[in-house]
């Protein structure tokens, strides 16, 4: 009798404890194209540490140049407030992380973690694929 009860407690504190602030994270669009990052279009991703926007994914894409070979992107949909389209995910002036322009959460640019909240889901990454001449951001 004993072990049903504990059962039965343990049941009820798990149902009843869930979070009712559940937020399912950034929907999933497939994502494919390729830029050419020496260009004179993209002049903003021909440096380290340079960025550039995009077109794409739920939001818009940022792309961020870390190093010669090393390329990051993320959707611009906060994990927070993606449905609300005056939500843009931004490169924050300081160039080392990404801000949220409505709620003001701020995000790793090497990761997409959350670095301040609101926010508690990391941003949605794209992978990319650089061969020094081409880049290619995909989902």
């Amino acid at each position: 009798m004993r072990k049903i009860v504990f059962v039965i407690l343990l049941i009820s504190v798990v149902l009843f404890s869930c979070d009712t602030t559940y937020h399912e994270t950034i929907p999933y669009k497939k994502v494919d194209f390729t830029i050419y990052p020496n260009e004179t279009m993209y002049w903003r991703l021909n440096t380290y540490g340079g960025h550039e926007y995009f077109t794409g994914g739920v939001a818009g894409i940022v792309v961020y140049r870390l190093d010669e070979w090393s390329f990051y992107a993320y959707d611009r949909a906060c994990s927070l407030d993606w449905e609300n389209p005056e939500s843009w995910i931004w490169v924050h002036p300081n160039g080392i992380m990404l801000i949220d322009s409505l709620c003001g959460s701020t995000f790793n640019i090497l990761d997409g973690s959350v670095i301040t909240g609101p926010a508690r889901w990391p941003l949605r990454q794209y992978y990319t694929r650089y061969d020094g001449y081409q880049l290619r951001v995909f989902s």
